[in-house]
């Protein structure tokens, strides 16, 4: 790949990640329905399409796989063979090792082999498959500018130089597509012409005699349209972020000043201030926001793959894949979901005989949804299995010794749910290759606090369980309600926070050893927040409680003032509070004062 230019090497290396991408989702849906020749097509075209890119830059191990698995897949399109339950697996183990491949390209260095037996395993009984090295004679390779002009292809752009056909021709047709994507690598498409130049195989005009003979002269060329996109380094974005949130700052601090110094000019400017931060700030996070099915495009070929090593049957719905996020959380729920998904059909989904003896219908059914909610994006995983019983867990985390036996009574059905996530939880007997192996329930617990959201459980007997998590569209700015204990300032993230209200401290009960709220309807655990970072209580007659939001329940957090709401720039924790329970991170507010934002699940977990 040294020869080439780096610009294209990274072309061809996105590009073939959105293909493989794709081409999971694709692989599926054709198993599914065989005789959809529209979804054959459309694989075909991946797998032809990756080893044309392939073939140009050199990288033999994935020409050769691809090729293995472009000639199964056009002998079906031909109607000379079946494709059998072991083309599919071969298939989707191909994505596998394409992806290592394409990895290893991105890396720099060179991609392993894929094994025989996997190329072997296409074979549909015909004469064996030849797999010719990329052949590297000036004849045969084309040059960079064609490989350009290629993508732009691709992209539905134009080639520069070159006359387009008129408004009929301006698609080429798909024998022409392919003829063109072999020249690549000096291979030739059945019954296609391959001795045309690459230009005009891109370009293709049809006989004179099939062009209307009264149309305008200038009709013939096609001009160039304005470029509608920018590929722009996700670095750059990022920095665009940070720098927007410097100015959050900024325009947070003149809000304090312009209280305090209540100059009528000054308002005025803070407040065009405000309003065009808010526009920047919003317009510039639209630039980071992807659609999470970029995400859930990976999911069918990961249910499917599960599936069938446990041999059970699973069929994988996926709702809301639209719905944007920020590009830095689409990418870091990537591997909670994928384990939330694997353990639904290893932990959640029965054995179709089972099933079928408990009335249900052999194939279980693994639900993905994602939908927006004000600031927040919720994300579900669910399915129809056995579900989780509360009081095995119960008993599971007393016999492991994670939590002692007077607190496990004191457990609440659905508060035992939740014991998945203590570290070390597992109720599952054998390890295998799809869940345990050390990483368990902890880590996606971890992981989703990490992204400021939080996850959810809820379960029904032979009904199966939900996986609810919550996050915030965008990493970069919270928005917190701003509360005091003692001298300092803490942020709470605003979607925890369901109410503030004020009690007289002659109110309160005690309920095992815990101060408590009685508000008619349910008795509101409380937590003083003075008491939990060790500062001396305030006496007080009137309480200010600011009910917060933990799974289904709910607690009060007594602090001594509420500040006000603010949208606040999360930083890293200092470094002496990395680690600790209850801190979520740090930031600048309005007075110039810096804030810990606290972690709500954090709080209660860690009160005694």
């Amino acid at each position: 790949m040294s020869a080439f230019a780096d610009d294209i090497a990274a072309d061809f290396i996105l590009e073939a990640q959105e293909i493989l991408d794709r081409l999971g989702e694709q692989l599926v849906a054709l198993e599914q329905a065989p005789q959809d020749n529209d979804q054959l097509n459309a694989v075909f075209r991946g797998f032809h399409t990756l080893k044309g890119g392939a073939g140009f830059l050199a990288i033999t191990p994935m020409v050769e796989l691809c090729h293995a698995a472009e000639e199964t897949l056009g002998m079906a399109r031909a109607g000379k063979a079946e494709l059998l339950a072991h083309h599919f697996d071969a298939a989707q183990q191909s994505l596998d090792w394409l992806q290592s491949m394409l990895d290893a390209v991105s890396n720099g260095t060179d991609p392993e082999h894929a094994p025989a037996t996997l190329i072997a395993q296409f074979d549909v009984g015909a004469a064996p498959v030849v797999v010719a090295a990329p052949v590297s004679t000036d004849s045969d390779l084309i040059s960079e500018d064609e490989f350009e002009a290629l993508l732009d292809q691709l992209h539905g752009g134009t080639v520069p130089g070159a006359v387009a056909a008129k408004v009929d021709d301006t698609l080429i047709s798909e024998d022409e597509f392919e003829a063109l994507l072999d020249q690549l690598h000096g291979g030739a498409a059945p019954g296609a012409v391959t001795a045309a130049p690459v230009a005009a195989a891109i370009t293709p005009a049809k006989p004179a005699a099939a062009r209307p003979a009264t149309a305008p002269k200038a009709a013939a060329v096609k001009t160039a349209e304005p470029e509608q996109t920018v590929r722009v380094d996700t670095k750059r974005l990022d920095a665009i972020v940070n720098l927007i949130g410097e100015l959050v700052l900024s325009r947070n601090r003149l809000k304090t000043l312009r209280t305090r110094l209540k100059d009528e000019e000054l308002d005025r400017a803070v407040s065009t201030l405000d309003i065009a931060t808010a526009r920047l700030q919003s317009a510039v996070m639209r630039t980071r926001m992807q659609p999470v099915g970029k995400v859930f495009s990976r999911f069918p070929k990961v249910a499917r793959d599960v599936a069938r090593s446990l041999q059970k049957e699973v069929d994988l719905e996926l709702i809301g894949a639209d719905t944007e996020l920020d590009r830095n959380l689409v990418e870091a729920l990537a591997d909670p979901l994928v384990h939330l998904v694997r353990n639904a059909i290893d932990h959640g989904v029965e054995m179709p005989d089972l099933r079928e003896a408990q009335g249900k219908s052999r194939m279980g059914r693994v639900r993905l949804s994602a939908q927006q909610e004000g600031d927040y994006v919720s994300i579900e995983v669910q399915d129809d299995g056995a579900g989780i019983d509360p009081e095995r867990l119960r008993a599971k985390a007393r016999e492991k010794g994670l939590i002692d036996p007077e607190a496990a009574a004191r457990l609440t059905s659905e508060e035992c749910l939740h014991l998945v996530f203590l570290p070390g939880f597992s109720t599952k007997q054998q390890v295998t290759d799809i869940s345990g192996r050390g990483v368990g329930m902890d880590v996606v617990q971890s992981r989703i606090r990490e992204l400021s959201g939080q996850i959810q459980i809820q379960s029904e007997l032979g009904r199966g369980s939900r996986f609810l998590i919550r996050v915030p569209l965008t990493l970069a700015i919270l928005p917190t309600l701003l509360v005091q204990a003692g001298e300092d300032v803490y942020a709470l993230p605003l979607a925890r926070v369901m109410e503030v209200l004020h009690a007289p401290a002659t109110s309160l009960g005690w309920f095992d050893g815990r101060a408590v709220l009685d508000r008619k309807t349910h008795t509101l655990a409380l937590l003083d927040l003075r008491q939990w970072l060790g500062v001396t209580p305030m006496p007080t007659t009137l309480l200010t409680i600011v009910v917060l939001q933990m799974g289904e329940t709910r607690f009060g957090l007594v602090v001594d003032q509420v500040r006000g709401r603010e949208e606040v720039v999360i930083k890293p924790l200092p470094r002496a509070l990395r680690g600790l329970r209850g801190y979520a991170g740090a930031t600048l507010i309005g007075d110039g004062r810096m804030a810990l934002i606290l972690d709500v699940d954090g709080l209660r977990g860690g009160q005694g």
